[in-house]
């Protein structure tokens, strides 16, 4: 009976476990059909990010930046999310926050800025949902722009790599 019971355990456990560890969908499975996205804004400040197509807004998001939200990144570490023009690079679907959309910073002024300061710029800065554990109020990230699970598979699906994303204070 014993024996019995710690295999009832183990697999309970294991499906537990498997079930609190899932990865999202394959990336083929989120599809969009609309307008497409030209570029996205992100008003730091009002914590807002824009989708859109020429000068119509497609959707709007409220959204969760870096612990330490005002100024623009400079450092690695400085909790702060960047501010100017940069690119999407990169989706990820294996993503440790759901899904994410990687963001190209640093660039190369501001690579030479933080050599200069005898400092690293930072990197791996993304669009992306919660993590996996929790969902997680006020501004949290390391310098990312966090919005929920199910938003950031909409974003996933509406928007292309390459796409301009303006990033204002």
């Amino acid at each position: 009976m014993a024996v019995f019971l710690r295999v009832i355990f183990v697999t309970f456990v294991m499906f537990g476990l498997a079930s609190c560890l899932q990865l999202p969908k394959s990336a083929k499975h989120y599809t969009y059909h609309g307008e497409s996205v030209t570029t996205i804004e992100v008003h730091k400040a009002d914590r807002k990010m824009f989708l859109l197509h020429g000068h119509k807004v497609l959707k709007e998001y409220h959204i969760q930046l870096g612990g330490n939200p005002v100024g623009p990144k400079h450092f690695e570490g400085d909790g702060k999310t960047p501010e100017g023009a940069y690119r999407i690079s990169q989706h990820n679907p294996k993503s440790t926050y759901h899904l994410s959309l990687r963001i190209s910073y640093p660039n190369d002024a501001q690579r030479a800025f933080a050599k200069k300061a005898g400092k690293q710029p930072g990197g791996d800065i993304f669009i992306h949902g919660q993590p996996y554990w929790t969902n997680v109020k006020g501004d949290w990230t390391v310098g990312c722009i966090a919005v929920t699970d199910k938003e950031v598979e909409e974003i996933y699906a509406m928007v292309k790599d390459g796409t301009q994303i303006n990033i204002y204070p």
